[in-house]
């Protein structure tokens, strides 16, 4: 769905005009000088002229960038970085229709890994992000209340959340992920779990009714698998102009447990066949109040009592006390296999 070949830009190849491309990436990273030579060595295969190259900023890791690149008039944005890298890029790519290529660096690499692109070979990245497939992908879009009642904006590829999920991603000790990469989420989850406490909120999913819950975190999705091969949201579809919202509302430590068993069991394997699929309907796996999922294009969300901690793709975003989600169906061109 969304999916166009990206016969390398021949459309842009009028006039005795070479396409090109611009590789924006953080000059802190690792392997820059690597990166440099794949990308040559891409750009000449393709008949790309040389590439235009800029540096992120620690105000910024990204989004002027690709504005900056866009307004150079370039064919291809490629974003070398890690998730928060990525979600900048595409925050200024959104909407324009140049193609955003994807050159993992960092721990999680939800969006890459999520889209099947190489997380460890850079070189194929590199390859993939001149020669891949163009998708269209949807982009989710969160307006959030600060508790001085202040408003901003941001964009979401993968999910957003706000509770416990963000509580533990504030947690995370940072050389630990460095080390380890995404294994440092589940150390500092054991440690936030114990201090966690349910907050209550109205929820709404687009003009539903509004529902008043005790809950422990509220996830609004693009993509459905995390790290560690958990498939937090098997239904989850990129392109399909919809939100996928997950509540957990445990009530104790075996509400927990039912749902790690929820998606490391039943939604891996049991969901996988129709055998598996009708057991769980015969045994109410379906209708647990501890885990519900809900879908659709907006989700008003507002805290009733202390603010909560908010993340988006697993970077900590300070606290807000209110949140509207709406999806931006297909805004942002992705290179992907083939």
């Amino acid at each position: 769905m969304g999916c166009v070949t990206a016969e390398q830009q021949g459309a842009a190849d009028v006039a005795g005009r070479r396409p090109r491309a611009a590789v924006i990436f953080n000059p802190t990273k690792q392997g820059v000088e690597a990166l440099r030579a794949a990308v040559g060595a891409a750009e000449e295969r393709q008949h790309f002229a040389p590439t235009l190259w800029i540096e992120t900023e620690a105000d910024d890791p990204g989004k002027g960038m690709a504005r900056e690149a866009i307004e150079a008039g370039v064919d291809l944005v490629i974003a070398a970085g890690g998730d928060g890298t990525v979600r900048s890029v595409a925050a200024g790519l959104r909407g324009t229709g140049v193609p955003l290529g994807l050159v993992p660096i960092g721990t999680g690499n939800l969006f890459a890994r999520n889209l099947e692109i190489p997380v460890s070979d850079q070189a194929d990245a590199v390859v993939l992000a001149f020669a891949g497939l163009d998708r269209a992908v949807d982009v989710i879009v969160a307006d959030v209340t600060r508790p001085d009642g202040s408003e901003e904006t941001h964009v979401s590829l993968v999910m957003s959340g706000i509770g416990i999920d963000a509580a533990m991603i504030s947690n995370t000790n940072p050389d630990l992920k460095k080390r380890v990469g995404w294994l440092a989420y589940v150390d500092a989850g054991l440690r936030a779990l114990p201090a966690s406490k349910p907050f209550r909120a109205v929820h709404r999913v687009d003009t539903g009714r509004h529902h008043r819950s005790k809950v422990s975190s509220i996830l609004v999705a693009n993509l459905g698998y995390l790290p560690g091969n958990i498939e937090l949201i098997p239904d989850a579809e990129i392109d399909d102009g919809r939100l996928d919202v997950v509540v957990l509302a445990p009530r104790n430590l075996f509400g927990w447990l039912l749902i790690w068993r929820k998606v490391t069991w039943e939604n891996r394997v049991l969901r996988k066949s129709a055998l598996g699929r009708q057991f769980l309907d015969l045994t109410g796996g379906n209708r647990r109040s501890e885990i519900v999922y809900l879908r659709g294009r907006a989700v008003d969300l507002e805290i009733e009592g202390d603010a909560e901690e908010f993340e988006i793709d697993g970077d900590e975003f300070g606290l807000v006390t209110a949140a509207r989600f709406t999806v931006d169906p297909a805004a942002l061109i992705v290179r992907v296999p083939r």
